[in-house]
C-alpha cells in the first residue's frame, strides 16, 4: 500500500458555532438526526432509546434494550427507527405509534455498532468477542457470523458474513449494494450485497497493537468506517499503536483507502501535525463531500472532534469538547452536526446521579 503523506494546510474558511447542549440521563452511545434537522435520536448507557426535540431540548423515552442501547437510525422514508443493544438484539420501533413492532436476537454477545443504508432496505448489525485464540493471544473465531445484514421489511436475515472478532464498525456504500466491515486487528473488509460474496479484504497494521503494560493483549482497532460519497474510497479511523492498554493514549487516527483496487490501495491518512492521542471512534461525510468529521476520546492533545477537507486531507476545524464522542451524524442540508457523547457521571445527589448523556448540536457554517 502507498503511504501518501498529507499536508495541514486549512481549506477554505469554515466554522462550527455551538447552538446547544442536550442532557440525557446516561452516556450517549449512539445518536441520529431526521433529514429536516429538528429531532434527534439517541441510544443510550442505560439501555434507553430516546426521541429528542432539538429546538427545545425535551427528549422521551420510546424503547428499551435489557442492556446498553449501542445504537440508533431512523429508516429512511418510513416512520420507523431500529436500535441495537449489548443484549445483542434489533429492535424496530413504530415511531408514530411510539411502540416495538420487531426483535431480532441478532447476535449471541453484544452489538458493537449498527448501520442504516439510505434505501431504508437493509440494516447491519456487528458483534463479536475477544477472546485468547492461542498462546499469542490473538483473538479466537467467532461462534457465528460477527457482520449480519438484515432485511428491514421482514426482519430476516440476508447475509452473515465472518471477521475475526470484535468487529467494531460497519458502514453500507452510498448506493446500498455494498456493506463494510472493521475489527480489532486492523483488518476491513468489504461485501457485495446482491451476491454475498466477499469484494475486498485487505489489513492495515497502524489500528492495533500489543499492550506490554498492565495488561497483555491486542488493544486498539477499528471504531469506524464510512465510504466516500461516490463509494470508491473507504475511510476507516481508530487508535494508533500504544503500549499501555489502560491508558488509550494511541495516536488518533484516520486512513483512506482505495478498496476497489487490487489489491486495496491507502490513498492517504491524517497528518502527523494534526495528531494528538486518544480513541476516535466515528466518522461522517458532511453532505456536499466536501468535508469529513472524525471524533472521540481526547488522552493527550488539542481536539477530539475535527473537520479535515476531503481532497486534501487538511484539518479545517478542531474542536475540545471536553466530552467523550462516540457517534456523529449531519442533517440532510448540512446544517446542523450533532455528536452523541458523555461527561463524567457526578456524584449521587438525593440519591439520584445527574444525567451525563450529552447531545452536542453545532450549526455548521461554511465560507465556500
Amino acid at each position: 500500500m502507498t503511504d501518501t503523506p498529507m499536508p495541514s494546510t486549512p481549506p477554505a474558511a469554515l466554522k462550527l458555532e455551538q447552538e446547544k447542549i442536550i442532557s440525557l440521563p446516561a452516556a450517549v452511545l449512539g445518536v441520529d438526526i431526521s433529514r429536516d434537522g429538528k429531532t434527534a435520536l439517541a441510544a443510550c448507557m442505560d439501555g434507553g432509546v430516546y426521541s429528542v426535540d432539538i429546538d427545545s431540548g425535551r427528549y422521551e423515552q420510546f424503547g428499551k434494550h435489557a442492556s446498553y442501547a449501542s445504537g440508533v437510525k431512523f429508516v429512511p422514508n418510513a416512520s420507523l427507527a431500529i436500535s441495537a443493544g449489548y443484549d445483542g438484539a434489533l429492535l424496530w420501533h413504530d415511531l408514530a405509534a411510539k411502540q416495538l413492532v420487531r426483535k431480532v436476537d441478532a447476535h449471541k454477545f453484544w452489538s458493537w455498532k449498527l448501520a442504516v443504508s439510505c434505501d431504508g432496505k437493509f440494516a447491519a448489525s456487528v458483534s463479536g468477542q475477544y477472546l485468547a485464540g492461542g498462546y499469542k493471544y490473538e483473538p479466537a473465531a467467532a461462534n457465528e457470523p460477527t457482520v449480519k445484514v438484515f432485511d428491514i421489511a421482514s426482519g430476516e436475515l440476508r447475509h452473515g458474513f465472518e471477521l475475526t472478532p470484535p468487529v467494531l464498525s460497519v458502514a453500507f456504500s452510498p448506493d446500498a449494494k455494498f456493506a463494510a466491515a472493521g475489527n480489532l486487528m486492523g483488518d476491513l473488509r468489504v461485501w457485495d450485497l446482491e451476491s454475498g460474496q466477499q469484494a475486498a479484504a485487505w489489513n492495515t497494521p497502524d489500528f492495533t497493537s500489543w499492550g506490554i503494560i498492565k495488561s497483555h493483549h491486542y488493544v486498539g482497532g477499528i471504531f469506524g468506517v464510512c465510504f466516500a460519497p461516490d463509494g470508491a474510497e473507504l475511510l476507516a479511523c481508530g487508535m494508533g499503536p500504544m503500549k499501555d492498554p489502560m491508558a488509550g493514549n494511541g495516536k488518533q487516527t484516520w486512513q483512506r483507502f482505495a478498496w476497489r483496487e487490487n489489491p486495496p490501495q491507502k490513498r492517504s491518512q491524517i497528518a502527523d501535525a494534526d495528531q494528538g492521542n486518544g480513541l476516535m471512534e466515528t466518522l461522517a461525510f458532511h453532505p456536499s463531500g466536501r468535508y469529513f468529521v472524525m471524533a472521540g476520546r481526547l488522552a493527550q492533545g488539542q481536539w477530539n472532534a475535527a473537520v479535515f477537507d476531503a481532497a486534501s486531507g487538511a484539518l479545517a476545524v478542531s474542536l475540545d469538547t471536553k466530552m467523550r464522542i462516540a457517534e456523529a451524524a449531519f442533517s440532510a442540508d448540512g446544517n446542523r452536526l450533532l455528536l452523541g457523547a458523555a461527561v463524567g457521571q457526578g456524584k449521587p445527589k438525593d440519591g439520584k446521579r445527574p444525567d451525563f448523556g450529552r447531545i452536542a448540536v453545532y450549526a455548521w457554517r461554511s465560507g465556500e
